[in-house]
């Protein structure tokens, strides 16, 4: 769980980060540094059950090092 923690914290600073320095703009900065890991999250559950679809129609497989094969 610390892993996962200290992983969002750099996510959320260098979103800020990267904005703030686009726009100048503590506000915008902080917006995005909070609006685009939730936007993620959404994309990233939607994204796997599409992929599980796929795996499951295309019969893929994966090796131990998560390699896909046919």
């Amino acid at each position: 769980m610390i892993k996962t923690v200290t992983f969002a914290m750099m996510h959320f600073a260098i979103a800020f980060t990267v904005t703030y320095f686009l726009t100048g703009s503590f506000l915008i900065g902080g917006l995005v540094a909070i609006v685009e890991p939730a936007v993620n999250t959404v994309a990233f559950y939607f994204h796997e059950k599409v992929w599980r679809k796929v795996e499951t129609q295309n019969n893929f497989k994966q090796d131990s090092d998560g390699i896909m094969f046919a």
